[in-house]
This record gives structure tokens, C-alpha cells and sequence, in this order.
């Protein structure tokens, strides 16, 4: 039986399900993986959209995906797109983390298919909002 290539940072899993963690920046996603631990959530990082396109091409389904816009090899906008672009995951909920905070890239970034945005830096409070929103939200409509 092949490894499961999504697994969690942090195991157990917590009850809220597995967030894939997307920044070329290893301080970024050790942040993030330490604010989703206090909301409940296991974590899965990757340096880039590649890396995160590859995991989700070997069958990783993460719960959520928290997605960087400046990263190497495939930005965080090709990401979006891509996996949009593909009916096998493209259901899965998308928050775009980023340091591009005109309105035209946050604009540019939800027509691609993100489904929030946060402009960094930013507080745990408001990161959890967004994913409240997102998946709360979304499990009621």
C-alpha cells in the first residue's frame, strides 16, 4: 500500500480536517500551521504551487487550502487556476494569503478562483474569520 501523500505536520488529526499550506516562505508556513492547530486543523505544507499541485495529483484532498501569491516554480494565481481548472478537486476551498493588497490583485485573485482573500500581515483573528466564512458558511449553502 503506497504512503498517503498528504500526510499531516501535525497528527492526529484534529477534528476540523487537514489544510494544505502553500508559501515558499518555511517561517510563513510554520506560522500558519501553528494558527490552524489552535483552530482545530492539521497541516500540510508545500513550497510552491507545483509541489502543491503534485500532492494534489498523487490524490492528497485537503479540507482547505491556504495559498501564497509570490512562490517559485508555479505562483499561487497559475495554482488557483490550475486546480480550478481540474473537476477532481476543484471544489476544494481556497484562501489566497498574500502581500498584494491593491484592490486589482485581490479582484484578479478571486476571478481565478480564490474563494477569500487575506492581505499579510494579518491577525489570527481575522484568519479565522475568513475560514469560519469559507467553511461554515459554505457547509450551510
Amino acid at each position: 500500500m503506497a504512503a498517503d501523500p498528504c500526510t499531516p505536520d501535525r497528527v492526529p488529526m484534529p477534528p476540523a480536517g487537514l489544510a494544505l499550506v502553500v508559501d515558499d516562505s518555511r517561517t510563513m508556513r510554520s506560522i500558519l500551521a501553528r494558527l490552524l492547530a489552535g483552530l482545530g486543523w492539521a497541516s500540510q505544507g508545500a513550497g510552491n504551487g507545483r509541489e502543491a499541485l503534485d500532492l494534489l495529483e498523487a490524490g492528497c484532498r485537503p479540507d482547505l487550502v491556504l495559498v501564497d501569491w509570490n512562490m517559485p516554480l508555479m505562483n499561487g494565481l497559475d495554482f488557483v487556476s490550475a486546480v480550478r481548472a481540474n473537476p477532481d478537486y476543484a471544489a476544494i476551498p481556497l484562501i489566497m494569503v498574500s502581500t498584494e493588497s491593491e484592490l486589482e490583485q485581490i479582484v484578479h485573485a478571486l476571478e481565478a478562483g480564490a474563494d477569500e482573500y487575506i492581505v499579510k500581515p494579518f491577525t489570527p483573528d481575522a484568519l479565522a474569520h475568513k475560514i469560519d466564512v469559507l467553511i461554515l458558511d459554505g457547509a450551510t449553502s
